[in-house]
Parts: C-alpha cells; structure tokens; sequence
C-alpha cells in the first residue's frame, strides 16, 4: 500500500468546491486526500504523492479523465481510475471502462454509500497489485530473510543456511564486520523458529563495563554489590522461552565467558548474590565482528566457549563484496525512512544508485541506511538526487552546483542532465512557476518544458 497506513486517494476535479466536499468526504472514511484541478495538474501532483487511487471528473480542460487515464495506462504500475460523470457522459464513461482501463465509473451526484463501496473494493486491487508485484520480485531472483533481502549469490546462500537453522535448537554463531546486519538476522531467526511466540533479546556485550555484564547477563539479589537496592532478573531469565542474542561477543570479559559457558551447558542460572539456580530455556545467538580462533590465539577467549557456540556458524559478506544488493536494499529502506520521519520519497535517481552501487561502504548497510536517512529528510518528496548525499560523498566534490535566486555556477563533475535541471527549476522559481515565461527565457516551446518538468517529477518511479 502506501508510505503509510491510510490508503491515498488523489481526487481531480477542476471544480474546488466538487473537489473539497468529496476529499472532505472520503477523510472522513480515513482515507488520506489531496486534490488536483485538472489532469496535468494530477499527474505533476502523484510523482510527490503516489496515490493509490484516482478519483477524477471526465470533463476538465487542459487534460480531461480520458486524457490522465490514457497518461496513467504508460506508467509501469498505474493505481486504479473511479470516474465521475455528468449526466448524459455515462456512454464515454463505459467505454472508458472496457476500452482504457478505467475500474469503475460513477454518475454525478455521486451517493456516498455506493462511493464508498466502490472505492474499498479499488483499495483492495491496488493492494492485490502491490503484494503481486512483491511476489514477482521474489521470485525474478530477489531473495528475502525476514527483514533483509537481496540478490547477490552470497547472501542467498546466506539466507539458505539460515533457513535450514532456524527452525533448529543449534546455537548459531554470526560472524561479519559491523554493519552487516547481524541483528537483523538474528531476529529473523527467532521469527522462523518454534520460539516465535516468545520474547526476544539483543544484549551488546561490547556496551556494558566489565563490572556490569555479569548483573545484566544473570541477574542480582537486593544487596549483592553496592547500589543493588533491588532484585533484578537478568537478560537470560527474561528470554526464558525466547531467543538471546548475545552481540560482539568478541569483547565479553574472560571472566564473564566461563560463567556464561556453565550457563550454556547446564541451562540454570544464579543471580549475583543469590544462593538457588534458576532453570533457564533460551536460545542463544552469538555475533561478532572479530575473529575469535585469533581471539583464542591471544588468549582473549575460551576455546571451549567458541566450540559450545559454534555449533552452526554463518558469516555475512561485507557490502563492498555484494554491490549487486545495493539498489534493492536502498529501495527496501526508504519505506520505513518514509515512515519514520513522514516523508514521501518515491525513489532514487540512476545517477545516485550508480553512485551507491560503487561506493565501497565500510560501515556496510549501517552506512548505507544513515546516508540515505539524511538524503530521505533533505529530499522529503520525489526523487533522492546528488544534491542529497553527504558533501564529499564517493568522491563527488563539496558542491557540484551553487544554484542562487540569479544564477547558477557549474563545477567540473555535474552531468548535463542535472545542470539542465537546476537551470530549468531556477528559472520557474524566477518566474513564480509560470510556464510561459520560463519557456520564452530558456527558448524552448511550452510543451518541451511542461515535458522537462513531468520527467523531473517522475525520476525512478517504477
């Protein structure tokens, strides 16, 4: 569905007051509205607010219901069209219907209640539509674990042996450089296994001082160190039925990993200061970023701890060795970025994805999520562009472009294309957005410009 929870619907009519009541209307049933006054106007409209359905009246001027409907039918996913007809239009509506594409058509004055059936039952196929088109990326080759997806063949073997483990009792052991999403796998372990219904647990062992870790890990009586004013449960005891993840391992104390190995094999636990153990049933994931048998080298950690959690061990590839899955994982973020900070970005431009395909990402999908959280709140609708990555990001120069109310000065390394744009989009903020007269001081026609402008809006959209 939409960006967020409520369908939207975008009504065109050139009538304001028709278009007000009828989004006054359909808010009212929860849905989310904007308005258009004509077709042109609509379809500059849906590249910042990608609609899920099209309500639009058939007579308008500029660009009718007929004309947006023929428009909408050349996109690659075109949301469902309810056309709205005056009295003695109902023959074109129909052959609207049969001919263009068009899901249903009603008669003016539209009743409420019919309105309202016909407009859950488009929400349902653009729903359909979307969860199809989910399915066929799936299966062009696009795998998915939980909440990671990607296509390169080193993370589908990664998620084949995840699959294969989580439904297990195996202790799993996740190695990879930081960044590489080893909680998320973890998580979506705990979410294919039997212990699905129980709790789930990340404790960071590398966060914690030495003089903590084991209280948090096992838990402490009232009085068992000073400022223990309270009994307190430890991570392993809240897990009780779920699934632990213990994060950089790598880092625990010494100490605290002989404990925690007596823990693994007798599956009871006694809190700091306590005198009873307590029965435990958790299933531990370990990650790490190090290298432990180096680690165990160094005498950093226990040779028979790496053995007791090394029962199914799976290392997730660095970014840099899976450029292929840059896109996909860009475009698989940008929904929960739009969500988060109430954005609408409907995609990424091919010059940025090329450009975040090559970059060699060594913070991995850490770095990439954070780059394109800044570039989703600086762009906040449309396309992310190259303006919207960090100065000096994959070698690009501090600013590219110095775009003022007068003027524009190019540096080496802009494309044609985007000092195109910045000079086209200069010129129609000079001109308070009137066409005619952008066109008459950049020499080109009306309709090369209104054509420059609809290519502008609609960058990446799929």
């Amino acid at each position: 569905m939409s960006q967020n929870d409520k369908a939207r619907i975008l009504i065109v009519d050139d009538d304001p007051g028709q278009s007000s009541a009828m989004s006054q209307l359909l808010g009212g049933w929860g849905y989310d509205t904007a308005t258009a006054f004509d077709g042109r106007n609509a379809l500059d409209k849906l590249s910042d607010f990608p609609a899920d359905v099209v309500v639009t009246d058939l007579n308008m001027p500029n660009l009718d219901g007929a004309g947006l409907l023929a428009e909408l039918q050349r996109t690659a996913s075109p949301p469902p069209v309810i056309v709205l007809t005056a009295f003695g239009s109902a023959d074109k509506a129909v052959e609207m219907v049969r001919e263009s594409g068009a899901f249903w058509y009603l008669e003016k004055p539209v009743q409420p209640r019919v309105m309202r059936a016909i407009l859950e039952r488009a929400v349902a196929q653009a729903k359909l539509a979307r969860h199809s088109q989910l399915l066929e990326r799936q299966l062009s080759g696009q795998g998915m674990f939980g909440d990671m997806v990607a296509q390169s063949p080193a993370m589908r073997q990664v998620f084949a042996l995840l699959e294969q483990a989580a439904p297990t009792k195996a202790t799993i052991l996740l190695g990879g450089e930081s960044g590489t999403g080893k909680e998320l796998a973890a998580h979506a372990i705990h979410q294919m296994s039997p212990r699905r219904a129980g709790p789930f647990l990340a404790m960071n062992c590398a966060a914690l001082p030495e003089t903590l870790i084991e209280s948090e890990l096992f838990g402490h009586e009232r009085g068992a160190f000073t400022g223990a004013a309270e009994r307190r449960a430890g991570y392993f005891e809240l897990a009780n039925g779920g699934t632990l993840l213990l994060d950089e391992i790598g880092d625990m104390p010494i100490a605290t990993q002989a404990k925690l190995l007596r823990v693994l094999e007798d599956r009871k636990v006694r809190r700091l200061g306590g005198t009873r153990e307590i029965e435990v049933d958790v299933r531990v994931v370990a990650a790490t970023n190090r290298d432990l048998r180096e680690a165990i080298a160094k005498g950093t950690f226990r040779e028979d701890l790496y053995f007791r959690l090394n029962v199914f061990e799976v290392r997730l590839p660095p970014l840099r060795d899976r450029r292929d899955d840059v896109p996909l994982i860009a475009h698989a973020l940008l929904e929960g970025l739009n969500k988060r900070h109430e954005c609408r970005v409907t995609g990424i431009s091919t010059d940025v994805e090329a450009l975040l395909a090559g970059y060699a990402w060594p913070g991995n999908v850490r770095e990439l999520r954070n780059v394109l959280e800044r570039a989703v709140i600086l762009a906040g609708s449309g396309s992310i562009r190259r303006e919207h990555l960090p100065a000096g990001f994959a070698g690009l120069p501090d600013r590219l472009i110095d775009a003022t109310a007068d003027e524009v000065v190019l540096r080496p390394g802009v494309t044609v294309d985007e000092a195109e744009r910045q000079l086209i989009l200069m010129t129609m903020k000079h001109t308070d957005g009137n066409r005619s007269r952008a066109s008459e001081l950049l020499g080109i026609s009306v309709k090369t410009l209104f054509n420059k402008l609809r290519q502008f809006n609609g960058e990446s959209i799929q």
